[in-house]
């Protein structure tokens, strides 16, 4: 069986960095965009399982891009995850709203971000 693909969408290099090696150190196939428009391109060429998605970035939010996945008939199915460091109920309820699956905030454990990886990716 291939290993679910997951593609990392944060403006922030540390963060990218160690949710890369996090999650290809537990077998799973990575792609990292810095802003939304490499998201947009990733997200065509590569249909991962998940989408890991910060919100805040400076050319398209993550709510525009979550939007986008989940109207396009060909993306609807991947599974969105939002990380964003806006963590006011008001921001979750918005995250939700526009169709993500979930959504944790940081700063965040290793430990849990692994164990929402897992349980989204088993829904699929």
């Amino acid at each position: 069986m291939n290993p679910a693909k997951i593609l990392i969408v944060d403006d922030e290099p540390n963060i990218l960095l160690s949710l890369d090696f996090l999650m290809k150190k537990k077998g799973f196939e990575v792609f990292l965009a810095r802003n939304g428009e490499e998201a947009f391109s990733q997200i065509e060429m590569h249909l991962p399982n998940l989408v890991i998605l910060d919100i805040m970035m400076p050319d398209v939010d993550g709510y525009e891009i979550c939007k986008f996945i989940k109207k396009n008939k060909h993306t609807s199915n991947i599974k969105v995850l939002f990380l964003s460091a806006k963590s006011k109920p008001h921001d979750i309820a918005k995250g939700l709203e526009m169709g993500a699956d979930d959504y944790m905030t940081k700063p965040f454990a290793n430990k849990n971000i692994l164990e929402k990886v897992d349980e989204l990716l088993n829904k699929c």
